[in-house]
């Protein structure tokens, strides 16, 4: 019974994430690993695993936001070139 109510709410976990953005799916994945992380590796050093899993999704939240941010000047910086080329016109060097 208990493994069919886990694979149900990781069932639902997943699903209730289908309509997000990039940004959203990113950030809430640097959360819940940096939670993890957090958790373990306070548990492994005899502190409070939840502090550890707050500490650590807060960590985590803000990188994973980083990263969308990098990913989308990469993405931006890649598009400008595609079309520069595709215009026949001279690509701008990245900032």
């Amino acid at each position: 019974m208990k493994k069919i109510i886990a694979i149900t709410a990781a069932t639902l976990a997943i699903a209730g994430c289908s309509n997000m953005s990039n940004t959203e799916q990113r950030t809430l994945s640097g959360a819940g690993i940096g939670a993890a992380a957090g958790a373990v590796g306070t548990a492994i050093f005899h502190g409070n695993p939840i502090w550890g899993a707050v500490g650590g999704a807060a960590v985590g939240a803000a990188s994973g936001y980083v990263y969308d941010a990098y990913k989308k000047e990469q993405a931006s910086e890649y598009n400008s070139g595609y079309n520069a080329g595709k215009n026949n016109q001279p690509a701008k060097a990245p900032n």
